[in-house]
């Protein structure tokens, strides 16, 4: 029996997955260490296929161009993971989300901040910097900042469903203030100048948010 009309079977490979998975993450990390090294108008795609161990090309194929490798590593210091995860799948923000009360919530979402800033922050001062100088990285710093506002007012949107939020400022401009407290820069100051501790600054953020933003009990 003829099988030229019969359907052609795709091939699915685990390994080969799992060899593509470790070469973007060697990719990732290698732009990574360069970027914050050697900053980022220093840094090359070829310097990075080098210290990865892999083709140009290869960059190329599978994440990008230069502001494309930092956008990866901004997002996955992000997420914590090798890949981005939008900010709703986020298991803090589940659990932020299902807890009950405000105070909870708050905790939650400043003890997550504690564990993501130690990756985030080196990494976001230097998209900072850079954004100074390369247009792309200009448009990817304004990107990752009004998201993060965006989020934020969805955060003050949550507080104020279980109705202990205070209501005699707008929520826009509680909003903002989490943003600036939330913010990397803050991060650098208080731990990194300043010798705080992440549990310390985790503390400080849950008191200052509860008294900041709820109503007095």
């Amino acid at each position: 029996m003829s099988e030229v009309n019969a359907p052609s079977r795709r091939y699915h490979s685990p390994r080969r997955k799992e060899q593509a998975a470790a070469t973007r993450e060697a990719v990732v990390s290698a732009a990574r260490e360069l970027f914050l090294g050697e900053g980022y108008r220093s840094t090359t795609v070829a310097g990075i296929a080098r210290r990865a161990g892999v083709a140009v090309d290869t960059i190329y194929a599978t994440i990008g161009r230069k502001p494309d490798l930092l956008r990866e590593v901004v997002e996955t210091a992000i997420s914590g993971t090798g890949q981005a995860v939008p900010a709703e799948q986020r298991e803090y923000v589940i659990r932020l989300r299902q807890a009950a009360g405000a105070a909870e919530k708050i905790r939650i979402y400043a003890t997550a901040l504690a564990g993501i800033q130690p990756r985030l922050a080196p990494v976001y001062v230097a998209l900072r910097d850079a954004a100074g100088t390369d247009p792309d990285c200009g448009a990817l710093w304004k990107q990752i900042s009004d998201r993060r506002a965006a989020n934020m007012l969805r955060f003050i949107e949550d507080l104020a469903s279980t109705g202990e939020l205070r209501t005699d400022r707008p929520a826009a401009e509680l909003a903002d203030a989490v943003w600036s407290m939330n913010g990397p820069e803050y991060w650098v100051l208080l731990v990194d100048q300043r010798g705080w501790s992440p549990d310390q600054f985790a503390a400080w953020l849950s008191d200052a948010w509860c008294r900041l933003l709820l109503k007095d009990s």
